[in-house]
């Protein structure tokens, strides 16, 4: 725990406190017997001085969390004194990285988490209820989608919704509009993420109700058709209750997934119209000039997010724990 977890978050908790020295300018005059002329150049030998001296930096504080490529406090706050209507403020946050990252990221968190738990447990309300012999062909099936890399199963649907894929000519009949295409319309953008994420997602869930309902006491499932209890108030008053512990697991790991990601926007190619926490993380660590400090205060802010998401789940768990003990 203290050498991967503890260590590596104080590590980048340090490090998003500091940024990068400034290069060491000199300037040098240059006279003729016409005219003189200045000329700046970056002294290579006091900046490797000043980057030797402090390894890891200028000490900035909290000044990386609160410029404007994340929290922009000083533009949010002329935003809001500035605002014609509510909805105009909102307008200016999207246009601020951070805040269109942070709405994207919680769009996709709070719309696939449920549908993922909905689906799983419709898929396994249905595979268990199937004749035995089909069990086995379903089950593979069904699973494919969890199976496939995530960013190959990104890649695979991207195509698929082009307007040369199967997905993207449909529409286009469908819409009876030869120019359609879904990745030129951000809210179209989005949906085929958030499609992507349930699709890749469902079967994750599916796994975990399907064992669940393995182990359901039958006598308890007896009892209640035999006090007259129908197929959907079995579900509603046995079989969900029964599975709540594992609602909450799967709960768990869907909002600390959903909530980082990350590989659906690269495989959509999607940066233009969706990005997200872990996207701006990713592409703060490429191309050249590598922003290790802007990297380092959105991964805290990441996790912090996380610890949000996941305390009233964590609250229920532990509530839940104390009545058994």
């Amino acid at each position: 725990m203290l050498l991967f977890i503890a260590l590596p978050i104080l590590s980048v908790v340090l490090q998003s406190m500091f940024t990068p020295h400034e290069a060491v300018l000199l300037t040098v005059e240059t006279c003729t017997p016409f005219k003189c002329v200045e000329e700046t150049t970056i002294d290579q030998e006091a900046t490797a001085a000043l980057r030797a001296e402090q390894p890891l930096g200028r000490f900035v504080g909290i000044g990386i969390y609160v410029d404007r490529a994340h929290l922009a406090i000083g533009e949010v706050a002329t935003s809001w004194a500035n605002r014609s209507s509510l909805t105009g403020f909102f307008e200016s946050l999207h246009n601020l990285p951070f805040y269109r990252a942070m709405s994207f990221t919680m769009v996709f968190t709070f719309v696939v988490t449920p549908l993922v738990i909905v689906m799983g447990l419709l898929i396994a309300l249905s595979v268990n209820a199937i004749y035995e012999r089909l069990k086995g062909i379903v089950i593979f099936f069904s699973l494919l989608p969890f199976v496939i890399t995530p960013l190959i199963g990104a890649l695979v649907l991207f195509w698929m919704i082009d307007s040369r894929g199967i997905l993207g000519n449909l529409l286009q009949f469908m819409a009876g509009d030869p120019n359609l295409s879904l990745k030129a319309s951000t809210g179209l953008m989005w949906m085929s993420l958030i499609v992507y994420g349930v699709w890749h997602a469902a079967p994750f869930a599916f796994v975990i109700f399907y064992a669940g309902l393995q182990t359901i006491p039958q006598d308890q499932m007896e009892a209640a058709q035999i006090d007259g209890a129908n197929r959907l108030q079995r579900l509603r008053y046995v079989i969900i209750p029964y599975l709540m512990p594992l609602v909450t697991f799967v709960a768990l790991i869907q909002l600390m997934d959903n909530f980082r990601v990350f590989e659906p926007i690269v495989g959509f190619n999607a940066g233009a119209h969706a990005t997200s926490l872990s996207w701006a993380i990713f592409n703060d660590l490429g191309g050249e000039t590598r922003q290790l400090s802007s990297a380092a205060a959105t991964s805290v802010m990441t996790i912090i997010g996380v610890a949000i998401l996941l305390t009233p789940v964590l609250i229920r768990t532990w509530r839940d724990f104390k009545v058994k003990t």
